[in-house]
Order: C-alpha cells, then structure tokens, then sequence
C-alpha cells in the first residue's frame, strides 16, 4: 500500500467512525466536507515517513498520529476560514465549511474534527500504551498554548507580533508534532526528529505568504492578497518577495540537513524537496518581480470591477 493510500484509508476510517447512528446529518456533512477531498496532505505524510524511517513498528499508531494530525489541520483550517478571522469563502477549490454549511455548524465541525483525532489516537494505544501516552503529549503540544497552532491564531489578534514567534506557532508546530509523533509511534526519539518539523513548518509558512502573494486562487483554491488585506504578518511583506523566497530557499536546506542518517532518509529529502517545488515554483523565482506586478495588477481591476 503506498502512503497516500494508507493516509487517506486511515482519514475514511477516523471520520466515519464519527457517523454512526444518532450524529446530527448535517455536522457529519460539514466534518466530511472539511476533511475530503484532502490537500497535499504533507503533515501526515511526513508523520508515517519518519515512522518508516523508524522502522513502522507500530503501523496502526502511525496512522492514527497522522490521522489525527491531518484531521486537526482541517479543523483548524475551518476556523481559520470563519468570518471573525479570514472571511475565506473557498477553501481546496470548493466552498469553505461556513459557505457550505452556515457558521454554525462550522464551529461545531472543527470542535469535533479536534475531538476525533484525539479518540483516533487513544484508540489506537492498545499494543504500546508508554507510546500513546507520548504521541498523545506531543500532539497535544503542538495544538494548545503557549506554542501551539492556536496560539499561533491568537497572535492575530495581539497589536504587535515578532513574525518568527508567529510563523512557529501558526504553521511549525503541527509540523514538529508530525515528525516528533512519526518517530514515537514507531519507538523512536521525538526530539531527534523535532528540528526537521520546525525547519519545514517555517518554510511552509514563508511559502504561504509568497503564495499569498503571487498565486492565481483558482490555482490555490482560495482568496490571495489575505495578508495585505487584514494587516498579517508575512514575510514576503517584511522581507519583500525576493527575500522571503531566499529565505524559503535556506529554510528548506536546513529541512534537508536536519534529516537524521537513517533508512528512509533519501524518501524524507525527495518529500521535502517536491513539496518545495510545489509550494514555490522554480518558474516563479526567475521572474518573481514581474509576477508579483501582474498579480497585484489584476486584483486591483478586480476590485475596481467589484
């Protein structure tokens, strides 16, 4: 079975588990439409690739960390799309949650999407429990506060943030958390694979930010020009375009470097590597300034055309 594969048999596995008989209809609906059809999926699919590099000794537990990492970046993806933050109307190409289902119902999917995946992982501790127990810490860590994802949120509405404490919250702590659980589910040390989750978290958010910027929204699947518009850090606006992509591009390498010698570890590089281009084209960073002009160019015909 290949890894996507295994990830999104174990995504199907965790959601309908969630609908048996009594679940309001719609709330099912909503949680459904927030989790398929997936993104790149990236947080899970390092998570089993570092367990693999640990030797999958535990594949069930595996699944269920990478489960539940994905379902908690769908919730907070729900949230973040809500009107009291971002006011997003598209997400992944299709209607965002709150468009789809009313805010309601929004807020309650995202509530339980948290909830599934920390039954996902309880349920699966049966066979090494001192393991559970670990992930179980280390999920928790990179969801709560202080640093976790929704600390990472409540930046947003302080009157003054260092854009590194921002990005590491916002986006890196899922991804240490995928790592770090990766490795314990299969018996390994989470603090060793930690920094290879903090290297590609920041990347992942730098990209964001050059993506905000530069991407088409149909291409992305959801609104541009966000950062500018409701005043969030970014650093393609503290850094400027070319800068940013530097600094995505050293972000990467140290993502690269930090990969323990390993058995897997010419799978992790080819991981971080395609998901580097996917994120930050080469063919945008050879002419990034004029892409940037003709990006800025049509949104501001649109706006005047709105």
């Amino acid at each position: 079975m290949n890894m996507q594969t295994r990830i999104e048999q174990a995504l199907e596995a965790a959601v309908a588990a969630q609908e048996g008989a009594g679940c309001p209809p719609k709330l099912a609906a909503a949680i459904r439409h927030a989790v398929f059809p997936g993104g790149a999926r990236i947080r899970p699919q390092l998570c089993i690739a570092v367990a693999m590099a640990n030797g999958d000794t535990d594949p069930e537990l595996a699944d269920a960390a990478a489960s539940a990492i994905e379902l908690i970046h769908c919730a907070s993806l729900v949230h973040d799309d809500l009107p009291c933050f971002d006011d997003a109307p598209t997400r992944r190409g299709q209607p965002s949650v709150h468009k789809a289902y009313g805010e309601r119902l929004a807020v309650l999917a995202g509530d339980a999407l948290i909830v599934t995946a920390f039954q996902t992982l309880g349920a699966a501790g049966a066979r090494h429990p001192e393991r559970m127990a670990r992930v179980l810490q280390t999920v928790a860590r990179g969801v709560g506060t202080p640093l976790g994802i929704i600390a990472g949120q409540a930046w947003e509405c302080e009157p003054r943030v260092a854009l590194s404490d921002y990005q590491r919250a916002k986006t890196g702590a899922l991804f240490a958390a995928a790592t770090a659980a990766g490795a314990q589910a299969s018996g390994g040390d989470g603090e060793t694979w930690r920094a290879l989750g903090d290297w590609l978290g920041e990347a992942y958010q730098v990209a964001d930010d050059v993506r905000d910027a530069l991407a088409d929204p149909e291409q992305l699947g959801k609104p541009v020009g966000r950062d500018v518009a409701l005043g969030r850090p970014s650093s393609a606006i503290q850094h400027g375009l070319v800068g940013a992509v530097e600094h995505f591009e050293r972000l990467v390498q140290g993502a690269i470097d930090a990969i323990p010698d390993c058995k897997g570890a010419g799978m992790l590089r080819q991981i971080v590597r395609m998901e580097s281009e996917r994120l930050v084209p080469k063919a945008w960073c050879a002419n990034i300034e004029a892409l940037a002009a003709e990006r800025a160019a049509v949104r501001a015909a649109t706006i005047q055309t709105a």
